[in-house]
């Protein structure tokens, strides 16, 4: 960890945390492309197989330039230590699966991403690992579903897609009092906008592929916590699976974090304000946006957020053929299953990030078939409002059905 940036505010240490420079004293953190490590003697190679040597063994278990982005992550997020991964999901999968094993339980919350409910709700219970879901803004719920098997709770706040709000705090208090950990998503708040390890959270996961990149360049994760929780459910793990980040990624993720202040202020901003332009827009029946007022947990967004976040979700009059309509009317916004990216994407969850779901289950989640979701991206604010406004008009028009050819 590179304690003399520990104390700085955030935008310095996303610009300056973890760097480890070579002799050559470049500017830019290295790119190390290599799979292993020469040592100058067989007693080193010793050493540093038994952990008696800090040093690096092999890409799959660490490399300097992944290194680097895990140390930078650590100290932006306020956490002891980081582990990164060669995707989003592959975070997830490692931080739950790391905790328990046959005969334990997991608690989450019934909004989830499509593949992390996968992952509660299919993958862990084939290794015997009972599952609960619950509905994430109920308390009693949550302590309902606890169990003296309990070893961790999930959850994502906000939700994906439906922007639901959960009190992170209080679902700590409830695993804490239960002998597990939480373990938070915070995908759509990013590290900018809310800290759940300050929040009581004992593990905070991204899919760096969103804001962390930025720029639609390149897949990553990473996790986050204490020492001692890396060290005894996550590390080896993912030293002895593999699910590695590559160390090209790595370095495309520190060039992004050098810039992930000033472009999530400049997208939450912006989606504040788009937020409350899509209200008025005809054919728009709800707008959900933390940061408005009309938000169902509005109050909690501000306490536990510093912003409203980038994205927003919105239902078309219409259903699907609203909802497909103002999509393909769209000439700025790309249709697109990402977020994050400095260009603005909209997405149907319906068919998409969320249509392994029945209907009825996605409808028991707010997850309509006229519901999008929006990624507020860098264009100019006005621009993007002049875009969606006419695709709102075109929906509630009738066409077009089909996007056009450009």
């Amino acid at each position: 960890m590179t304690d003399k940036f520990a104390a700085l505010r955030p935008a310095t240490r996303l610009v300056h945390g973890g760097t480890l420079r070579t002799p050559f004293g470049e500017t830019s953190e290295a790119l190390f492309l290599t799979q292993g490590f020469i040592y100058e003697t067989a007693e080193a190679a010793e050493a540093r197989f038994k952990g008696e040597d800090p040093g690096f063994i092999y890409a799959r278990f660490s490399n300097p330039t992944v290194r680097m982005f895990e140390e930078r992550m650590a100290l932006l997020e306020g956490a002891e230590d980081a582990r990164a991964t060669a995707s989003g999901m592959a975070a997830v999968t490692a931080a739950m699966m790391g905790q328990v094993k046959a005969g334990d339980h997991v608690v989450a919350a019934k909004a989830l991403f499509g593949s992390c409910r996968y992952v509660v709700e299919d993958l862990l219970p084939r290794f015997g690992v009972d599952c609960t879901l619950v509905d994430g803004d109920d308390l009693d719920a949550w302590r309902s579903a606890m169990r003296p098997t309990t070893k961790t709770l999930f959850l994502e706040s906000p939700t994906n897609p439906t922007l639901d709000v959960y009190d992170i705090a209080a679902v700590a208090e409830i695993a804490h009092a239960g002998g597990a950990t939480l373990v938070v998503d915070n995908v759509f708040a990013t590290p900018m906008l809310q800290s759940p390890l300050q929040l009581g959270a004992d593990c905070v996961i991204y899919s760096a592929t969103k804001h962390i990149d930025g720029q639609g360049r390149c897949l990553g994760g990473v996790i986050l916590g204490s020492r001692d929780f890396i060290d005894k459910n996550v590390h080896n793990l993912l030293r002895q699976t593999g699910p590695a980040l590559s160390p090209f990624n790595a370095w495309v993720l520190l060039k992004g974090l050098e810039t992930l202040s000033i472009r999530v202020a400049a997208q939450n901003a912006a989606a504040a304000r788009v937020a409350d332009a899509l209200a008025e827009m005809p054919g728009i029946a709800r707008v959900l946006y933390p940061g408005r007022a009309d938000h169902p947990q509005h109050a909690l967004a501000m306490r536990q957020m510093k912003g409203g976040s980038t994205l927003i979700a919105f239902e078309v009059a219409g259903g699907k053929a609203g909802a497909f309509r103002f999509a393909n009317a769209l000439g700025i916004v790309g249709i697109s299953n990402n977020l994050g990216d400095a260009k603005s994407l909209v997405t149907h969850p319906a068919t998409t990030t969320h249509q392994r779901l029945s209907r009825e289950v996605r409808e028991g989640l707010g997850i309509s078939e006229g519901m999008l979701r929006l990624s507020v991206g860098l264009e100019d604010v006005e621009d993007l409002i002049d875009d969606l406004r006419q695709a709102a008009e075109a929906a509630a028009g009738g066409a077009p059905l089909a996007k056009a050819a450009e």
